[in-house]
């Protein structure tokens, strides 16, 4: 793998991971930018201890350009893009709107027993390949494995920075969840604070030690599991919140993605793209869905820590999404129409179908 680095004309970073030696990365961002947004302000809720990132400048955000328009295309000789050069692999680069960042700006006292404080940290743009019509699910094997290489590369890096304490790797893919833009991508966040959920996980790890271990022993003994491989299991959980809803875990408990060995990210690569075409398969239609990587944050508590991916759809039979209604959005109290098992074994049916 070659890596490259960059930056485009408003001095934010870019990336390029390449399979070939010889990829010519000399392309320079000549377009006339707007001076990069303040960071975010970070405000503290007292009465659910969590805190809130207030990010107006992502109001003017791109969204839905059309697709001789979009800014994740490699550029041409008659449009710039995002992407100087006028094809790629993979490429991670900072975003342009990001909803925290190391660029600093004035925080005022907001009263109401909140506190305020920078909302420093990084976002970035992963583009998972050039061809604006494909999709993860699509990728070659090789080319899954790059884009690993670069979640690898990211979470080391981030990790290393002063003040982030967890990175989040994740894509959203289709309209139904809100995307911005279709072109096959993901981001990464890069924390100044242990997210809830991972919180409330560790909580329940400390608990009882093994807790993730457990978790997937139980589960490939079940009869939940979607597909599997001697390093990783697919499964649905037996308390899944979505419709369709599928946990990847590696065997070994490692804390992230940068401790993956080159033959566990290998045998990821097709146990994952399979379960996405899966997911296709069941109503015959793109799915919606998000793509969480759960790692563990970068100080507190990492050892408990059990990397895993947390697939899941919004879409609960054709013509039909699950959208988060009064118990879920005002209580967290979830609601799922589809029983697990019956998911799982739909995936199934689908699996390399």
């Amino acid at each position: 793998m070659k890596r490259t680095i960059t930056h485009l004309a408003d001095g934010r970073e870019l990336i390029y991971f390449d399979r070939r030696d010889d990829a010519d990365r000399s392309a320079v961002d000549r377009r006339p930018l707007d001076p990069r947004p303040v960071a975010s302000e970070l405000r503290y809720d007292p009465l659910t201890e969590e805190w809130i990132a207030i990010a107006g400048h992502r109001q003017t955000r791109t969204f839905m350009p059309p697709a001789d328009e979009c800014p994740l295309c490699p550029s041409t000789g008659t449009r710039a893009s995002e992407i100087p050069a006028h094809d790629y692999d993979v490429v991670v680069f900072e975003n342009r709107f990001p909803s925290f960042s190391g660029n600093f700006g004035t925080y005022r006292d907001v009263g109401g027993l909140s506190e305020v404080r920078p909302g420093a940290g990084r976002c970035e743009v992963v583009c998972f390949t050039s061809d604006h019509s494909s999709s993860f699910s699509r990728l070659s094997d090789a080319q899954v494995e790059l884009v690993m290489e670069a979640w690898a590369d990211r979470t080391a890096e981030l990790s290393a920075i002063e003040g982030v304490e967890q990175v989040f790797v994740f894509e959203n893919r289709g309209e139904e969840i809100g995307i911005t833009l279709t072109h096959p991508h993901g981001q990464i966040y890069a924390y100044p604070y242990v997210t809830p959920r991972t919180r409330q996980q560790l909580a329940a790890a400390q608990r009882r030690p093994g807790l993730f271990a457990d978790v997937l022993a139980a589960e490939r003994a079940g009869e939940r599991v979607v597909a599997a491989n001697d390093l990783w299991t697919a499964f649905v959980p037996a308390a899944a919140r979505w419709p369709y809803e599928v946990h990847l875990y590696p065997h070994r408990q490692v804390p992230d993605l940068a401790a993956l060995t080159s033959a566990e990210r290998a045998a990821f690569a097709p146990l994952y793209t399979s379960v996405l075409r899966a997911l296709d398969g069941i109503f015959g239609v793109a799915m919606p869905y998000i793509s969480a990587w759960h790692q563990a944050p970068v100080r507190h508590l990492r050892e408990l820590g059990h990397l895993h991916l947390e697939l899941f759809s919004i879409r609960r039979a054709p013509g039909k999404l699950k959208y988060l209604a009064g118990s879920e959005s005002a209580m967290g109290a979830f609601i799922n129409d589809v029983l697990p098992e019956e998911a799982a074994r739909l995936l199934r049916s689908q699996v390399d179908h």
